[in-house]
């Protein structure tokens, strides 16, 4: 699976959130919502996530492995320092 796009939009309201994300997968699935994160000394992505019930937060889609989870946050980060 290949990211053929991905769209940047930044906030400028919170000191930890920067920026969502909007990625394309091989020209057919989109996810919408992926959060770049200031962790203070670096920018994290936060999977798209939804209130449970027990007040938790519970991921709607994530990577299954490290190795895509690595893909995908160099490639949305790549994007989120060119749109700087």
């Amino acid at each position: 699976m290949v990211i053929t796009d991905i769209k940047i939009r930044k906030v400028s309201d919170t000191e930890q959130l920067r920026a969502f994300a909007t990625v394309v997968f091989d020209s057919v699935l989109v996810v919408h919502n992926l959060k770049i994160v200031s962790t203070g000394d670096k920018l994290i992505i936060a999977m798209p996530s939804r209130l449970v019930n027990n007040g938790e937060f519970k991921d709607i889609v994530h990577p299954i492995n490290s190795e895509f989870r690595q893909y995908i946050s160099k490639e949305i980060l790549k994007a989120y320092n060119e749109t700087a």
